[in-house]
Order: structure tokens, then C-alpha cells, then sequence
């Protein structure tokens, strides 16, 4: 019996995949937007399993954020291998905009690195006309970009078509002529596009539709690199809108071929409750495909599948990510992510052995700048959250416990904090755009520790908080996890990430009062 791979392959906050291949190994590139480290690196080798290899930023001086908006950061990096030169190019985007009524500012860098795990080395600027770039490396050995075209002038289309450069290695820079070679299909939007040749034609492969429920992955070739390119008879080539797929959004992705000949693409999706709201945001599925005598890739189905076939390639389980961290390391697991930069003194696994320290700021959990937060990936509908806390508030400015985070405007946050009269308490608060409100609060006087949990079924999220892991009770009743969708932030701004559950602290007061956190554990179901 064949063996399956089943869908999604990158459950949570995982979008924007670009695949790669160096020998038996395959590399996917995901965005990450305002999360720190930028663009994590998933490594299989038979398809089925992955495993978080590393990231390819994780210096300031490659990615600055500070004050970056929710959403804004990499977008849809490209990761390809060149074997002549034995070298791996992270092409991304660092997108800001400094109002919801300014423009974008898009711009384009490279980096290299011999093993994806890195090092990278220092970027090099490509330009700022587009996002979404990607390198293709032409069997003459001439390196191309290719990127969407944003157009700026009143009354342009802001898809304006997809721009193709070349780009020299040796001088590390854009040359010669810039040529927009195609403007999309009827479907519109074209973004996200990769260049493959093969048998003496250009493809190119972009994301239309936008990336909601309308999204899809299309495909176009031509005999020149330069175009004029033709669009698939089957357009669009995956696609999810009309069906009642339990993927959704399905679009933006890549092919990769295995070293057996079989060819398979990965591209995002999302899985939305009754409701329509994909609490775990865009996520990385896979699907198999060929090569027709016509000359055109057709995958096995054009509407995403939760069981694709795996390839005939010997079985490669990975050691996944512990579910339970007790701090003894001397730096964070891979799987912690922060705010915009990386973490300074705000955030200490040294100061107290074995105990995550976070030291408040004075700035709320709305800031963009720098803060006290730690947060992973939710990657299950349902599964189970807990922290077991030390702190000791001094008045009613400090608070600190474990949030279900999206972005600035939508999360919920079960602290432990000081009422108007004094009194230790742990709070439930619920941000939704400019509303901050109290769901529920029990008192804490007397309590040595703060165990804190939320359980979450669906998208029912129950909070509780005990003074020893024992003797719950439940703070508020439960909430509403469609809060943590795209579709629920998308009301307030840019929404592309996804659900995130971590710890926080914060002191207003200025005196920059500690939280330390014994263990932290997430469990999956």
C-alpha cells in the first residue's frame, strides 16, 4: 500500500511556501511577517515529514522591524540552489507602511549560504518596484529575477503585471533592462510568480485572485524568457474557490521535481470553521502532479486534497519539536518566535537557571517596538497551553501571564496583575481593534505561583488559571478563538499571519518588574 502525506504538511502560520531541492534533501521557505527570526526553513527528505531546520534572518543588519506594522516584514520569500556555484539565494521583501494610506515600501535583498541552516550572509539590495521575488537560475548560467509589478501612478492597476531582470552575480546587482513579461489572467492579481524551464519553454507560476477565498495558482509559458507567455488551457491549476474543499485559499506555491523524476507543488492554504474563519491562519499544503505530451504540468487534482500519495522515496521521520520546554537551555527553542527583534534583556534564560525571565517594558502589548513577548505557532485546532509563573505585581500598571496573540488588534491574555483596590488578581482581557475588555477575573491573593492554561476545542477557548497545576478555575466563560483568524484582524488592517500562544509581561510603571516563567508546554491534538 501506497504510502499518504497528509494535508496540511506545515499546519499553522505557514504561508507563502517556496520548495527547493539539493540532492535528496527538500527545503521550504515560508513568510513571516513581523514574527522574529525572519523566514523559517523546513527541512524532508521524503515529502511526508518535515522539521524546522532553522531561519534565514536572524540579524538586524539582514532585517530591521522595528515599528513595522502587523503584517508588514517578509513577505513570501524564494529559496532556490544554484549547483555551479554550490550556493542557496533567499530572495524576500521587507514590507513597511507607515499609515494605512501611505503606500508600500517594498524593498527587495538576497542572501546567500551554503547550508540552509545558515550562516546567510549579509544582504544585498535588488530594488524596490514589487514584492514577491524570486531567482531562477537558466541552464546558460545567467541568473534572472522576476517580481510583481506594484503600480503606483493614480488610476494603474496595483497588480500591474510581473517585471523580469537579470542579475549578476559577480557585481551583486540588477542589470539591463527591466521587462514586464506578463499581466496575469483574467483571474487577476498575479503575484508570487516562480520561473522553471523545461523542454525549450518558460514557465511561469504566480498566485491570482488574492490570497483569500478567490485565490488560485496558474500557470503560463513561452518559447523566450521575455514572453510572450501564453496562459494554461486548465487555468487555473489548483484552486479551492467553488468547492467545498475542506482546504481553502488554496494558491502561491512552487514545483519541485524528486531525484526519482516525480513532481509534486507545494502552495498555501487555510481551514475555516463553520464560520468561514481559518483560526490557524494560511498554511502549507502539498499536492502530486505531472507533465502531459501537451507540454503542461497538471496536478492529480486542481482542488487541494487532505491525503496526496507520497513519492517512492524511503520513509524519513523527523524528532518533531518537544511539547513540553523547561527553560534549561541556554537559549530559546527554535520554535519561539518575538516581536519585530530579536530578543535583548527584556528576554533571559540565563539570569535565573532554568526560568524564563521576561522583564516588562513600559509599552503596552499593542506597541511595535520592543517587548517582553515569547510565542509559537498554534498548529492544532484543539490542544492544551500552560505556564507555571513567579511574579509578584506591585500595582496596577504590571501584568504578565500567557496570550493567545494575532496581532496588536485581536488577542486575549490570561494575567496576573493588581485590581484598582490592590488585590492579586488574574485577569482575562480581550483586545478586538479599539475594545479592550475584562471577560472574567478571580483573585490570586495568597497564591505562591500562577499556573495558567487555556484549553481549546475548535474554536472554543477556555481559560483557567491555579495557584499549584491542581485546583483550576476557569476565568470567564469561553471565548470565541475565530478572534485569532485572519478574517477577524483583516477588519483592522493588513491580516496575512496567524494564531500564536506565548507569554508576556508588561510594566507600565517604568520599573521593569520581572515575570519568570518554570515551564511551558503545548500539546497538539
Amino acid at each position: 500500500m501506497q504510502a499518504t502525506i497528509r494535508n496540511p504538511i506545515l499546519p499553522g502560520f505557514h504561508p507563502d511556501p517556496c520548495i527547493c531541492r539539493k540532492g535528496d534533501d527538500f527545503y521550504i521557505a515560508n513568510s513571516s511577517f513581523q514574527w522574529w527570526p525572519g523566514v523559517p526553513i523546513y527541512h524532508s527528505r521524503d515529502l511526508v515529514h518535515w522539521r524546522l531546520l532553522g531561519y534565514g534572518l536572524t540579524r538586524r543588519s539582514q532585517l530591521e522591524m522595528d515599528r513595522i506594522p502587523d503584517s508588514g516584514g517578509i513577505w513570501a520569500p524564494a529559496l532556490s540552489y544554484r549547483e555551479a556555484d554550490g550556493l542557496f539565494y533567499l530572495v524576500y521583501t521587507n514590507v513597511n507602511r507607515t499609515s494605512r494610506y501611505a503606500p508600500l515600501e517594498m524593498p527587495n535583498y538576497v542572501v546567500t549560504a551554503e547550508d540552509p541552516r545558515g550562516p546567510w550572509s549579509e544582504p544585498v539590495y535588488l530594488n524596490c518596484t514589487g514584492f514577491d521575488p524570486s531567482f531562477f537560475h537558466d541552464d546558460d548560467g545567467r541568473t534572472w529575477m522576476i517580481n510583481m509589478h506594484r503600480g503606483h501612478r493614480p488610476g494603474q492597476n496595483s497588480f500591474d503585471g510581473l517585471l523580469v531582470q537579470e542579475y549578476d552575480r559577480q557585481k551583486k546587482r540588477l542589470v539591463g533592462p527591466v521587462t514586464n513579461v506578463f499581466g496575469g489572467s483574467p483571474i487577476g492579481a498575479a503575484e508570487g510568480p516562480h520561473l522553471l524551464k523545461r523542454g525549450g519553454y518558460y514557465y511561469i507560476l504566480c498566485a491570482e485572485g488574492g490570497t483569500g477565498y478567490r485565490h488560485a495558482l496558474t500557470m503560463a509559458r513561452s518559447k523566450s524568457l521575455l514572453g510572450p507567455y501564453e496562459v494554461h488551457p486548465a487555468n487555473p491549476i489548483m484552486t479551492a474557490r467553488g468547492t467545498e474543499c475542506v482546504l481553502q485559499k488554496a494558491g502561491h506555491g512552487n514545483l519541485v521535481e524528486t531525484p526519482n523524476g516525480e513532481w509534486y507543488g507545494v502552495f498555501l492554504c487555510g481551514r475555516p470553521n463553520k464560520d468561514r474563519r481559518c483560526i490557524l491562519g494560511r498554511e502549507t499544503a502539498i499536492e502530486r502532479g505531472q507533465w502531459r505530451d501537451d507540454g503542461w504540468f497538471y496536478f492529480d487534482s486542481p482542488n487541494p486534497r487532505l491525503e496526496v500519495p507520497a513519492p517512492d522515496l524511503a520513509s524519513s521521520p523527523v524528532e518533531l519539536a518537544a511539547d513540553y520546554d523547561d527553560f534549561d537551555d541556554a537559549s530559546l527553542a527554535l520554535h519561539w518566535n518575538t516581536l519585530r527583534l530579536p530578543h535583548e534583556d527584556e528576554v533571559s534564560l540565563t539570569a535565573r537557571k532554568g526560568w524564563l525571565r521576561l522583564t516588562g517594558q513600559a509599552r503596552p502589548l499593542e506597541t511595535n517596538q520592543r517587548q517582553a513577548l515569547v510565542a509559537r505557532r498554534i498548529e492544532s485546532r484543539d490542544f492544551d497551553a500552560a505556564t507555571c509563573m513567579e511574579y509578584e505585581p506591585e500595582n496596577p500598571w504590571q501584568y504578565a501571564g500567557l496570550t493567545c496573540y494575532y496581532g496588536h488588534t485581536n488577542y486575549y491574555w490570561l494575567r496576573a496583575g493588581r485590581d484598582e483596590q490592590g488585590a492579586v488578581t488574574v485577569d482575562l482581557v480581550r483586545r478586538q481593534g479599539a475594545d479592550l475588555t475584562l471577560e472574567g477575573r478571580i483573585s490570586a491573593v495568597g497564591w505562591p505561583q500562577f499556573h495558567l492554561r487555556v484549553q481549546a476545542r475548535e474554536d472554543r477557548y477556555q481559560f483557567s488559571a491555579g495557584p499549584d497545576g491542581r485546583s483550576w478555575q476557569d476565568v470567564g466563560q469561553a471565548q470565541d478563538g475565530s478572534l485569532l483568524s485572519d478574517e477577524e484582524a483583516g477588519a483592522f488592517g493588513f491580516a496575512f499571519t496567524g494564531a500564536f500562544v506565548g507569554l508576556a509581561a508588561v510594566d507600565l510603571s517604568g520599573t521593569r518588574l520581572r515575570a519568570d516563567f518554570d515551564w511551558f508546554s503545548y500539546v497538539g491534538h
